[in-house]
């Protein structure tokens, strides 16, 4: 299994991405959520220019973002800057749509999106909203067509893994893993977490900066896909929702989303604070290191290739090297 890492974009991604290098992490993989980021493919354009070996890519991007030129248009860039290192994937947006007020694109809409953004890069005339266009930047402006760059495929239901299957080149995983991964031959798999001392409990400050962010996508998560019911079975979740309630409907999603991937925001702060810390071995990677080993030989066993980890907290370089001895020990 080859050991990534993703970093939720910011101002210093580019540097931690260096720094990812030069510990010998295979890939790094950053977020397309403009709502609290800089720009994507900015970021992954400087860390092309401050690295020489380490993978490259968008995980996930979100086609309703960006014409699929656009997207198009930044891929061939990237693979200029990167040559033979650089990866896509794309998916139907999480927070990326939904701290935005929006719920997921459709898959019928991310498959016609697909067709048009492979089809660019191909060099071939496409349809897109009753328009045909091609790529005609000339020779210095991007890579000649075809731009050959893998594309994978955030899905995690049938209608999914259909859309992967046939216009992916794997599968991108988060949140869960479903069954059908073993059926790709590329399944880089996100994940949150730290690497325990012994006998460290999951409540110490060094657990809450490091994957509190991480274990707070299970209140998120089960309130964007199950409602205010499936947070309320989990340890905290009343207080939680509590937080988050407070807020009017309207502008709800902006506090379950607030800190989303980076740090504790005010509702999952509560949670935390009323024992829901209880299940960060559960809804995380975290434990010792060897716990964490065990984690990701029965990730291997359900089809995952590369385990994709995001260190969270003060210490990125810390929690980088930390994981990977864990995970490579």
């Amino acid at each position: 299994m080859e050991v990534s890492c993703a970093f939720p974009t910011a101002l210093d991604s580019p540097e931690n991405i260096a720094v990812a290098e030069e510990l010998g992490y295979a890939r790094a993989w950053v977020y397309d959520t403009p709502q609290q980021s800089p720009d994507v493919w900015m970021t992954l354009a400087l860390a092309a220019e401050r690295t020489e070996r380490i993978g490259l890519g968008p995980g996930v991007l979100v086609p309703s973002l960006r014409h699929p030129m656009v997207n198009a248009a930044a891929t061939a860039t990237l693979a200029a800057l990167a040559p033979g290192r650089v990866a896509v994937s794309f998916g139907t947006g999480f927070t990326g749509r939904r701290a935005m007020g929006y719920r997921a694109i459709t898959w019928s809409y991310l498959e016609s999106y697909l067709r048009a953004y492979r089809g660019l890069l191909r060099g071939d005339v496409v349809e897109w909203e009753g328009a045909r266009m091609r790529m005609l930047h000339p020779d210095g402006h991007a890579p000649a067509r075809p731009v050959e760059v893998p594309v994978l495929i955030g899905a995690l239901g049938p209608k999914g893994h259909k859309v992967a299957r046939e216009l992916g080149d794997g599968l991108y995983v988060t949140l869960q893993l479903p069954e059908f991964a073993r059926e790709y031959s590329w399944v880089p798999y996100l994940v949150w977490g730290t690497v325990l001392d012994p006998d460290e409990p999951t409540d110490t400050e060094h657990a809450r900066r490091a994957a509190g962010p991480g274990w707070a996508l299970a209140y998120h998560g089960a309130y964007e896909f199950g409602g205010p019911d499936a947070v309320r079975e989990l340890p905290g979740g009343a207080e939680w929702l509590a937080v988050v309630e407070r807020t009017p409907s309207e502008l709800r999603h902006l506090a379950v989303h607030k800190g989303h991937c980076v740090e504790l925001g005010e509702a999952d702060a509560a949670a935390w604070r009323a024992g829901g810390h209880a299940m960060l071995r559960d809804v995380t990677v975290s434990g010792t290191r060897e716990q964490i080993r065990e984690r990701l030989d029965e990730a291997a066993a359900r089809g995952v290739t590369e385990i994709v980890f995001q260190p969270c907290g003060p210490g990125i370089r810390t929690e980088l090297e930390r994981f990977l001895d864990a995970a490579t020990r």
